[in-house]
């Protein structure tokens, strides 16, 4: 075996001693493929809504999605301190290209078209969808999907729950606004009927920012719809690393609970199913 020459063999020792810290930093908090080594970047919403976050206040760690955060964080190593937030719209969010975050949590919804462009983690949470109007609405007292393509809607950009509306209830021309208070806005204006949300979100609408509005049932899975998963711009190396300490997460039970703490629905809502 031909033995390499002394510049050669010294240049690699070189390399290997320089490249070895940043393996051994790798999965801890300064692991030098975080967006800033030494905190956990996370983006969301701006602004975000109980009962995912409450008191538009992502770093209070009050409601289910950022409690969940910093869960996930102390299971891969970080201190609380460590973890910054990134607001920025849904459409931001979800769009291909690079990202200001390491991964984002929004009510991000797993399907097969972002996938194109994004990388998931495991899916973390699957809600059912609510129809939210005012009292007399054209959607009152319905009983079928034609009853309800009778009704004007309204959705936010970009959502699943506007693809909800299109291609499961067979909705036209749905009036599409840039974010929710949109959407709540024009259905207290008058402009729209109704709306489709996941349940949690609807439970804190009709409680708190449309309290004249009611629930009136809930309708069927998208089967398009895997549920809400952790966003990473795509060919993020972090991807296996947060889906490991995720699914310990959701293994111990702990997603469990944050989700009865957080996302309580009501069992005897009127389900509508075709």
């Amino acid at each position: 075996m031909t033995a390499l020459p002394k510049s050669l063999a010294a240049s690699a020792a070189a390399l290997l001693l320089l490249s070895a810290p940043a393996w051994a930093e790798e999965r801890t908090p300064m692991d030098p493929r975080l967006v800033s080594p030494g905190q956990l970047t996370v983006g969301t919403g701006d602004p975000v809504f109980p009962p995912w976050m409450l008191n538009n206040d992502p770093a209070s760690g009050e409601g289910f999605e950022n409690a969940l955060v910093y869960a996930l964080a102390a299971e891969m190593g970080f201190d609380a301190d460590q973890v910054a937030w990134v607001g920025q719209t849904f459409e931001q969010t979800i769009a291909p290209g690079p990202k200001p975050f390491d991964f984002a949590i929004q009510q991000i919804s797993v399907t097969e078209a972002r996938a194109e462009v994004v990388d998931f983690s495991q899916v973390y949470f699957q809600p059912d969808k609510a129809v939210i109007a005012l009292p007399g609405s054209a959607v009152e007292g319905a009983t079928s999907f034609a009853e309800l393509r009778e009704a004007r809607w309204g959705a936010t950009i970009g959502t699943t729950d506007l693809a909800y509306l299109e291609d499961i209830l067979g909705v036209e021309g749905a009036a599409v606004y840039d974010d929710q208070i949109g959407v709540f806005q024009a259905m207290l204006a008058g402009q729209i009927d109704a709306t489709v949300v996941a349940l949690p979100t609807a439970l804190f609408a009709t409680a708190v920012q449309i309290e004249d509005a009611e629930i009136v049932a809930l309708l069927p899975a998208d089967e398009n719809d895997r549920g809400h998963g952790l966003l990473f711009q795509a060919g993020n190396p972090l991807v296996p690393w947060v889906d490991e300490a995720l699914g310990a997460l959701i293994d111990r039970g702990v997603v469990d609970e944050l989700v009865q703490t957080w996302l309580v629905a009501d069992p005897d809502l009127p389900m509508i199913t075709e």
